[in-house]
């Protein structure tokens, strides 16, 4: 019997709302019993985690990564991302169908699986695209995607620009029982690499302004008011933003929204000194946007955090700031930078926290079995030094980039252990099968 015993550590599970110092015993990739003094109850030749002092949670879960493969596996691949998410504690990672091809019908999504498999990592979960193509004019094959295993459907990198498809596909995907994650940027209000604003002015750059995202959210809202399909936005920025899916979700609307760690800690003037690094779509905002976004997440406007992890070549990032691609890694520093976005200044528990990462998003993109480390679930768990301070070095990644404009921040937070489906894949450094 495979069976792992995680010993004196602070299990913090929000789906059950437990948090207390516990053992976990896990049998056969999945959690048997969590209580005190289990190790009398471990079979013979488990292996024992010492984890006084840490935090055992549910496995991370992030409903937002790019692992480029098929077809730009010069920025990453379905192995290098998986390596990278079980390094930063994730478990579950859901990907995204802007690849060359796009995953915008059942072989590419079948890809994805196998590519996974080979992987043997971390649960990786394709999202379709919602058009062929990801070009905006004709709704791709979505339930020959859902039958292979697609979790949902956007065109992510761009939004649907034309309402006469998105109220299509807004009918279909609630026919189909899944969800539209959105890009929300409409298409004739683009023009820049940055925010529109007066960091852009003084810079002499173009600007991507905040009612781009505001009118594309306030569009679909309205389309899918008498349907009712489950509507989720991604990597949302702006104060204004945050507000339509308020009222939405007072009115009893069926929406959801994510957000990523650089538009809670960064802002436009990070773009002063035009690093590509600190480009990226949406753009950094201003300070109002960042202490709205906050907000949004304390009072749970803000469903979930998710990474956008989006990784190209050193090569395009040395680039000009206007012509960089928009994009930057995140999946292995995303647990301490919320931790200092939201943690550390007192805005939210390391409870609710990992309740934003792990049963909101499995409630969100229904992800059945994970989020959660009750009796009998799969056994994905994380473990974590809440205390432990390191500094962020992208030369150390697993990703195949080091796009990020983190890199020589010293954080708190940091990933000891990653399970998946009972398997021990991250131990301070990634655990392949081979090993």
């Amino acid at each position: 019997m495979n069976a792992i015993l995680i010993a004196n550590g602070t299990v913090l599970d929000p789906s059950r709302n437990f948090a207390q110092v516990a053992d976990v015993l896990i049998c056969d990739g999945k959690i048997v019993e969590i209580g005190p003094a289990l190790k009398p109850q471990a079979p013979k030749g488990a292996t024992v985690i010492d984890a006084t002092g840490l935090y055992v949670t549910p496995g991370l879960i992030d409903i937002h990564v790019h692992f480029r493969e098929p077809g730009l596996e010069a920025k990453e691949t379905i192995a290098t991302g998986s390596a990278a998410a079980v390094a930063g504690g994730f478990t579950t990672v859901c990907c995204m169908p802007n690849t060359q091809p796009a995953l915008d019908d059942d072989t590419q999504i079948g890809f994805v699986y196998t590519k996974a498999r080979e992987a043997h990592l971390c649960n990786v979960l394709p999202i379709g695209a919602i058009t062929k193509g990801r070009k905006g004019t004709e709704l791709a094959e979505m339930a020959l995607m859902q039958k292979a295993g697609a979790i949902g459907f956007s065109d992510d990198g761009v939004g649907v620009g034309s309402a006469a498809v998105m109220l299509k596909a807004l009918q279909y995907v609630k026919m189909l029982g899944s969800i539209i994650t959105q890009h929300c940027e409409e298409p004739t209000l683009t023009g820049g690499p940055m925010n529109a604003g007066l960091v852009a002015t003084k810079l002499g750059l173009g600007g991507l302004p905040p009612v781009s995202e505001e009118l594309m959210i306030a569009r679909d809202l309205l389309l899918n008011q008498r349907i009712g399909a489950r509507y989720h936005i991604q990597h949302i920025s702006t104060a204004g933003a945050v507000e339509l899916v308020r009222q939405a979700k007072q009115s009893g609307q069926s929406v959801t929204a994510e957000v990523a760690p650089h538009h809670l800690l960064l802002t436009d003037e990070a773009c002063a000194t035009y690093d590509p690094h600190t480009k990226m779509n949406p753009p950094l905002r201003t300070q109002a946007d960042v202490d709205a976004c906050i907000q949004g997440v304390v009072d749970g406007t803000i469903d979930c955090l998710a990474t956008d992890h989006a990784p190209h070549t050193p090569e395009e990032k040395e680039l000009e700031f206007d012509k960089a691609p928009f994009g930057i890694i995140g999946l292995e520093t995303a647990l301490a930078l919320y931790a200092r976005a939201l943690v550390a200044p007192g805005h939210l528990t390391w409870s609710q926290l990992i309740e934003k990462m792990t049963a909101a998003p499995a409630r969100v993109m229904k992800i059945a079995g994970k989020g959660t480390l009750a009796p009998d679930s799969i056994a994905d768990v994380t473990i974590f030094d809440p205390q432990a301070a390191w500094t962020i070095d992208a030369e150390k990644s697993y990703s195949k980039s080091r796009n990020t404009p983190f890199a020589g921040w010293n954080v708190t937070g940091q990933v000891r252990y990653t399970i998946v489906n009972g398997r021990i894949v991250f131990d301070g450094q990634v655990r392949r099968p081979a090993d």
